[in-house]
C-alpha cells in the first residue's frame, strides 16, 4: 500500500543524535486508521508520541510515522480513582483535568510532555518507582490496534502474553488507541521534600536505600572522584496530607508557569572541564540538609522549567546512558562512574534511584537494583567505544539499558540484556503478522525488519 499524503519530515530523538526521514501523518479517524493499518504499508509504520524518547525508538526511515495517531481525549472516573485516556494525550493535559479532582497519574517520568502512548510503549516508570513500580503496575487495560488491523484489548489479564508484549514494547505489537489507569488520591499538590547531601556514593546509597518516602531520588556528582566518588544529594518526598490553605485557597490546581525557550547554541557548553565546574558548584552550593515545600512541577519536572533544553547543549547533541543493575553489583556504579571520568566523557548530568519491582513484560527496563542515568555530550572521540565497554559491564552483571534512552545500543550486547525474546516474538508475531509495525531501534536491535 502507498503511503497516504502527508509531509516527508526529519524526525529526531529528544538527545538530536539521531534523524531519518518518513511520511508523516495523523490524527485520523479510527476506520482510517485500522484501513492504513491493515493495508501493510510499504517499509511499515510507528506511532509516535511526544518525541521525547532520547534515541530512534520513535523514527521509521522512509516509512510511516502517526503523529499523533489519534486525538486527545479524557475519561475521568472520580468516584473509582481512574482514567481512561486516548494514546495521544499527554501527561500535562491529564495533570490539568486530574488534579482539581483531587486524582494524580500513579508514575510521572521527568517530562510532563510524553503521551499515553509512549508511556505504554516504554513502560515508563518515575521518583516512586521502588515504592510504587512502573507503569505496567497501574494500567487497567490497553486498547490495542495491533499490526493485523483488528482491535485488542489487553488487561483482563494482565499477565498475558499480549499484555507484557506490549507494554514495554516499543511500539512494535500495534497502535496504543487508549489506556485505562488506576490513579492515586491527593489532598494537596504540595509535598514535603527532605534534601540530603551525601559526601560520598555510599552514603548517597544509604539516603535512598534506607528512605521510607513515597518518592526518592538522588543527583549524582558524575565527576567528583577519589574519596568523594558519587556524592550528590537526595531528594526525599511525600505528599502533604491535608491542603495547605495559604497556598491553595482556591482548591486543586495544576498550572505549571510558562517555560521559557532554551537558546540554541552554535558549540558544545560542557567539556570535562565545564561539567566538573558545574558539578562542584551545584554540590557546594547545596545545604547538608533542608526541609522545604515543593509543588508537582518543581518536583517531578524540573527540565521542563526550561522548554527545548536539549537544543542548550550545543548541534551535536546528547547522549544519555540509563541503566539498572541487582542489588549486588552496586559495584558497577562505581565502575561506571570511575570509566566516564578516566575516558574523559564530560558527563553533566546524572541520576541514581533505587528500583523496587520488575515491569515484567520482555522489553520493560525496570529490575530490582540500583539505576544510573548520566548525560554526556556527543560526538566525543572515543565515547562509543567507552559505552560499548559499559555494556558488556553491565550485561555481565544481569543488567540492562533503558531502550527508550538509547541511542546507539548494538544487538549483541541487546541480546545479552534482555534475550532470550522467544515468547515475546511469538506474541508479536500473533498481534501483527505481516510485520507491520517497524521503527529504527527495532531494525536496529532486531526485533523487526
Amino acid at each position: 500500500m502507498n503511503a497516504p499524503a502527508g509531509p516527508d519530515r526529519l524526525l529526531q530523538g529528544w538527545g538530536r543524535t539521531t534523524g531519518s526521514r518518513s511520511r508523516v501523518v495523523g490524527p485520523l479517524a479510527p476506520d482510517a486508521l485500522r484501513d492504513l493499518v491493515a493495508g501493510r504499508p510499504e517499509r511499515g509504520l510507528l506511532a509516535r508520541g511526544a518525541g521525547r524518547s532520547y534515541g530512534d525508538a520513535a523514527q521509521n526511515a522512509d516509512g510511516l510515522v502517526l503523529a499523533p495517531a489519534t486525538g486527545p481525549r479524557i475519561e475521568p472516573d472520580t468516584a473509582a480513582a481512574t482514567v481512561r485516556a486516548t494514546g495521544s494525550t499527554t501527561f500535562a493535559e491529564l495533570l490539568a483535568a486530574l488534579v482539581p479532582h483531587g486524582l494524580l497519574l500513579p508514575v510521572l517520568p521527568g517530562t510532563r510532555h510524553l503521551t499515553v502512548g509512549g508511556a505504554v510503549a516504554a513502560d515508563v516508570h518515575g521518583k516512586n518507582q521502588r515504592a510504587d513500580g512502573s507503569l505496567s503496575h497501574w494500567l487497567e487495560s490497553v486498547e490495542l490496534l495491533g499490526g493485523d488491523g483488528e482491535l485488542h484489548t489487553l488487561g483482563a489479564d494482565r499477565d498475558g502474553p499480549a499484555f507484557r508484549a506490549t507494554v514495554g514494547g516499543m511500539g512494535l505489537t500495534g497502535v496504543v488507541l487508549a489506556a485505562t489507569l488506576r490513579l492515586v488520591r491527593i489532598r494537596s499538590t504540595l509535598l514535603r521534600v527532605g534534601s540530603y547531601r551525601a559526601p560520598d556514593l555510599d552514603a548517597l546509597m544509604a539516603l535512598l536505600d534506607t528512605a521510607t518516602s513515597r518518592y526518592a531520588v538522588a543527583w549524582i556528582d558524575t565527576t567528583a572522584t577519589g574519596r568523594s566518588l558519587g556524592r550528590g544529594v537526595a531528594d526525599l518526598g511525600d505528599h502533604l496530607t491535608a491542603p495547605d490553605p495559604a497556598a491553595e485557597p482556591d482548591g486543586l490546581r495544576y498550572g505549571p508557569a510558562r517555560a521559557p525557550r532554551a537558546p540554541q547554541l552554535p558549540l558544545g557548553v560542557f567539556t570535562p572541564l565545564t561539567a566538573r565546574a558545574f558539578n562542584s558548584l551545584w554540590y557546594r552550593k547545596a545545604p547538608r540538609e533542608r526541609h522545604a515545600l515543593q509543588g508537582l512541577p518543581e518536583f517531578f519536572h524540573r527540565l521542563d522549567a526550561l522548554h527545548e533544553w536539549n537544543r542548550a547543549l550545543g548541534p551535536r547533541g546528547f547522549l544519555q546512558y540509563q541503566f539498572v543493575v541487582p542489588p549486588q553489583a552496586r559495584h558497577v556504579v562505581v565502575q561506571v562512574l570511575e570509566a566516564l571520568h578516566r575516558a574523559g566523557a564530560a558527563p553533566f548530568l546524572g541520576t541514581l534511584k533505587r528500583f523496587g519491582p520488575a515491569g515484567g513484560g520482555p522489553l520493560s527496563f525496570p529490575l530490582p537494583g540500583w539505576s544510573l542515568a548520566v548525560d554526556m555530550p556527543a560526538g566525543r572521540r572515543g565515547t562509543g567505544g567507552l559505552l560499548e565497554r559499559l555494556d558488556r559491564l553491565v550485561a555481565e552483571a544481569g543488567g540492562r539499558v533503558y531502550l527508550a534512552k538509547d541511542a546507539r545500543l548494538g544487538r549483541a550486547a541487546f541480546d545479552a540484556m534482555y534475550g532470550p525474546l522467544d515468547d515475546w516474538r511469538a506474541t508479536r508475531a500473533r498481534l501483527d503478522p505481516a510485520e507491520a509495525m517497524r521503527s529504527d531501534l527495532g531494525r536496529r536491535l532486531g526485533l523487526c525488519r
